[in-house]
């Protein structure tokens, strides 16, 4: 397995978990899911606590925009997990 640098102890057994599972590509983007999901809940957190100066319901402006792209990145992601999943069912059923 390649040496992910930033990836911890816990990640890199959830990593090796998913690839024995789903094989290698499918694998390391499940685990890029759970890391950005991980994401997407800390910059929520945040948002709480940091506002937008002219509606104190919602996030700050930058917050909103790195949450709107991690959802769009997790969107991808599902896109390429699903494409290849479709590609898989139908190399079985030849």
């Amino acid at each position: 397995m390649p040496n992910f640098r930033y990836l911890g102890d816990d990640r890199r057994a959830e990593l090796e978990k998913y690839e024995f599972m789903m094989g290698e590509a499918r694998g390391r983007l499940a685990a890029t899911l759970d890391c950005l999901t991980d994401a997407l809940i800390l910059a929520g957190q945040h948002g709480v606590y940091c506002t937008s100066n002219r509606n104190p319901n919602v996030p700050a402006l930058d917050l909103q925009a790195v949450m709107a792209n991690l959802n769009g990145a997790k969107e991808l992601v599902s896109s390429v997990m699903e494409r290849l999943r479709e590609e898989r069912d139908a190399a079985e059923k030849q």
